[in-house]
């Protein structure tokens, strides 16, 4: 007589007869973006919203008499030119400001990039692309503009949106590099390989 399994144990049978024994102390909510039949991770836009706003607020001193701060960042993902864009409030700070403080917004877009020694998928050569600050004209916006992109930029670069760890990585014996990255209107895609 042969035994009767519920559905779940016979579930549980085949994934470990096709993933090997060694995979199994992987839990299966950290390999849940990972499709490893089709050999891709997708992050979806809420994964990477949440792990970019843990690296906020950052600030950054320019000429030593200027200080910018970046905070409350929202992902925006371009499919079509396959790069992913940061919006974020801006706050210009300096003695010599009247008032000391400027406030507003600026959109930097960016390529994406595998950092292997890190496994982290990162901003590469972030651009601004707009920025807008409130009750500042003429010369004064110009040059605050300037040195708001030139500051968002350099904050910006090599920002981590998603990073993995080993055993995300690795089923079984096999450990996954990333390959090819992908932006979609909903998510990121990266090859495993």
């Amino acid at each position: 007589m042969g035994h009767r399994f519920p559905n779940s144990s016979r579930r549980l049978l085949v994934l470990r007869a096709l993933l090997g024994a060694a995979a199994l102390p992987v839990s299966f909510a950290a390999v849940a973006g990972f499709n490893f039949f089709t050999s891709e991770y997708t992050a979806s836009r809420d994964e990477l919203q949440t792990q970019i706003a843990k690296h906020f607020p950052v600030q950054k001193r320019y000429a030593d008499i200027f200080t910018v701060s970046l905070s409350d960042p929202q992902l925006g993902l371009d499919a079509a030119a396959n790069r992913a864009a940061i919006t974020a409030a801006l706050t210009i700070n300096s003695p010599l400001l009247r008032p000391s403080t400027v406030q507003g917004v600026v959109s930097v877009s960016s390529a994406l990039k595998y950092d292997a020694a890190s496994r982290a998928l990162r901003l590469d050569q972030p651009q601004a692309e707009r920025l807008e600050l409130q009750g500042v004209t003429g010369r004064d916006a110009q040059r605050l503009q300037q040195i708001g992109a030139v500051v968002a930029q350099e904050l910006l670069r090599d920002q981590a949106l998603r990073t993995f760890t080993t055993e995300e990585l690795t089923v079984g014996r096999k450990t996954y590099e990333i390959g090819a990255i992908t932006v979609q209107n909903d998510g990121i895609t990266v090859e495993l390989k």
